[in-house]
């Protein structure tokens, strides 16, 4: 389970009273009863603990998060922490958008995973400086490991820096990093009812885009329904709907980030 965030890695064992009690009803010689009940009592007060636990967490990864904010702030830098499902395809997406950025907007990469460094090779030769960040059990990135690789990443020039969170739909949504604004990404693939069904993350990131549309033929998928589920659960988000593969809606976006920059 998570280190961070509750689900995963604080676990706080449940005490447990083993209580034997013995009731000897002698009858006379050679005639006893042995009564033993073992009682096994998990107390509330063990959740209690965990919730204490994470909402320290989440308190100490608030303020290093205000801290990351007043750092780029500082730099001129804007970044976005990228938040999706494993598959939606941040990883290609990025490779398309640095390749297009390059040699126009100085940008950086810090991209998490629980093992391996793929992703920031596939993303070396693209004119950013990247880093990696295995977070092992963790199923999130959290501020302060975050923010150390600041002074490592972001160089004079940068002006845009890409956070890919590890792939998951509700952890990363819980824990600020110092980013500017989240961007959900939800693939055609994933069906057209994940933001109401995850509207955690869709409720707070300003910018959805929708992947992998080249797709679409082959699918089911109703992109006026998700539509909608976007408008429900976040009135007035910005949509893109690109295929990196493809490059089809892609300027849009390219253009979108210039101006941030």
């Amino acid at each position: 389970m998570c280190d961070e965030c509750g689900c995963g890695d604080v676990v706080i064992e449940p005490h447990t009273h083993d209580h034997d009690h013995d009731h000897g009803h002698s009858h006379g010689p050679g005639h006893t009863h042995d009564h033993s009940h073992g009682h096994d009592h998990t107390h509330d007060h063990d959740t209690a603990r965990v919730l204490s636990v994470r909402e320290n967490v989440l308190a100490r990864n608030t303020e290093l998060a205000a801290k990351n904010r007043m750092w780029l702030a500082a730099h001129g830098v804007t970044a976005i922490n990228l938040i999706s499902a494993p598959g939606t395809g941040k990883t290609y997406l990025l490779e398309r958008t640095l390749e297009r950025l390059q040699g126009r907007v100085g940008c950086a990469v810090i991209t998490g995973d629980q093992q391996t460094d793929n992703d920031a090779r596939r993303l070396a030769d693209k004119g950013a400086e990247v880093r990696q960040i295995e977070t092992q059990s963790a199923c999130h990135l959290e501020a302060q490991r975050v923010g150390e690789l600041f002074p490592e990443v972001i160089k004079e020039d940068t002006r845009l820096l890409f956070i890919e969170n590890v792939g998951n739909l509700v952890c990363p949504t819980a824990f600020d990093l110092g980013e500017h604004f989240k961007v959900a990404l939800l693939s055609v693939t994933e069906g057209e009812d994940k933001p109401v069904k995850y509207p955690s993350l869709f409720s707070l990131a300003p910018v959805a885009i929708l992947t992998k549309t080249d797709l679409l033929p082959h699918l089911d998928f109703d992109m006026e329904a998700c539509r909608d589920n976007l408008r429900r659960v976040h009135p007035g988000m910005f949509v893109f709907e690109l295929s990196a593969k493809t490059g089809d809606g892609l300027s849009a976006w390219i253009e979108y980030l210039e101006k941030l920059a």
